[in-house]
């Protein structure tokens, strides 16, 4: 019996082809634009220029490890070094949960609503297995980072210690010729970061909250006697009394540490990033602050102080990198990890003698 010829009511009709979802043309001018690398010179002027893009640029070839990179960042940072240092930088750190990203969001909507320019350096925590990181800071301040006024830049902590970017004393640099007068470095907030932030800004600001247990943990020496004001952190709802309350406790124990060399008298304040309550008074303490220290010529001081610091750092930085690669000291420390395993050599010994060969190469 032959099968009918007829179609099926249930049968697709053809319809409009959809249309390409990827255009061959596009990809190409992409490719083109990524291959075309901007020189130095144009990356410099693009960052006096004001340029957010050419400045984003301009910081990966900081954070890279390529050694051409390397030299092009110098080059760079070198140029805009003379348009620095015009900025008030501030720290801030807190532990994790403490609300760090929505506080700086709120304060930084504040400091742009006054004229200002703010850039926000944001410290992510890297992972200790696959070296990756989320970055999710811009995700996280959605109204800020809107703001034409402002520019947000995550950066994987890496190996540094405590989470501090390696190369975030440059990107300061490059933040301030593009013409930012506020710069915030966010901190991982994880116990060991605090004294590398605190070597390369002016105002550090240390974020708790209450009714976490956190009262106690807080009132200990080290991250306290850094800090130049505290700020007890979601201050709303339920939890306005506990803040107080914690607020008076900070405010006896600050009492307790020795004076500050800049004659500054820090202090404990309430805040709620999520009513804004209290935002405007915390910048009206750092702007306290800057007022005296410029004017007793602490600020000038310690910004010497810390570019020394700087260079030491650097330096170090840089015969730590060129001794494990070294072509002779890669091919003896793997001779000499196997040494020190077996208990043919003691460690110390070991050290001695890959740090001597490595001066007389």
């Amino acid at each position: 019996m032959e099968q009918s010829s007829k179609k099926s009511a249930l049968s697709e009709k053809d319809g409009v082809n959809q249309p390409q979802s990827l255009s061959n043309s596009s990809v190409e001018v992409i490719k083109q634009m990524r291959r075309k690398q901007p020189s130095a010179q144009e990356l410099i002027d693009g960052i006096l220029a004001k340029d957010k893009v050419a400045l984003s640029r301009a910081i990966t070839l900081v954070e890279s490890t390529n050694p051409e990179h390397l030299e092009k960042a110098n080059t760079i940072i070198q140029a805009c070094l003379p348009h620095a240092n015009k900025s008030i930088r501030i720290g801030i750190t807190g532990v994790p949960g403490v609300g760090k990203s929505t506080f700086i969001e709120a304060f930084g909507k504040h400091i742009t609503s006054l004229g200002r320019k703010v850039a926000v350096l944001a410290v992510d925590p890297s992972s200790t297995i696959s070296h990756g990181s989320i970055l999710g800071d811009k995700t996280r301040m959605e109204e800020l980072v809107k703001d034409e006024n402002a520019f947000i830049r995550p950066s994987a902590s890496g190996e540094t210690l405590g989470g501090v970017a390696r190369k975030t004393r440059e990107t300061i640099i490059l933040c301030e010729a593009c013409g930012f007068d506020t710069i915030i470095i966010e901190t991982v907030g994880v116990g060991q970061s605090e004294t590398a932030v605190h070597s390369m800004v002016d105002f550090f600001l240390l974020l708790k909250i209450s009714g976490a247990g956190d009262e106690l943990q807080g009132i200990k020496r080290g991250i306290m006697e850094m800090a130049d004001a505290i700020v007890i952190n979601k201050a709303d709802g339920d939890n306005i009394a506990k803040a107080k309350l914690a607020k008076t406790e900070f405010n006896r124990a600050l009492h307790l540490f020795p004076a500050k060399q800049s004659g500054w008298i820090p202090t404990a304040a309430t805040c709620s990033s999520y009513t804004k309550e209290g935002i405007d008074t915390v910048w009206k303490t750092i702007s306290d602050y800057f007022e005296l220290v410029k004017t007793n010529h602490y600020f000038e001081e310690k910004r010497q102080n810390q570019n020394q610091f700087w260079m030491m750092e650097t330096i170090n930085e840089q015969l730590k990198s060129n001794f494990y690669n070294h072509p002779e000291i890669i091919k003896l420390l793997e001779e000499n990890k196997k040494a020190v395993q077996n208990d043919e050599i003691s460690p110390f010994a070991a050290a001695i003698n890959l740090l001597g060969k490595y001066f007389k190469s």
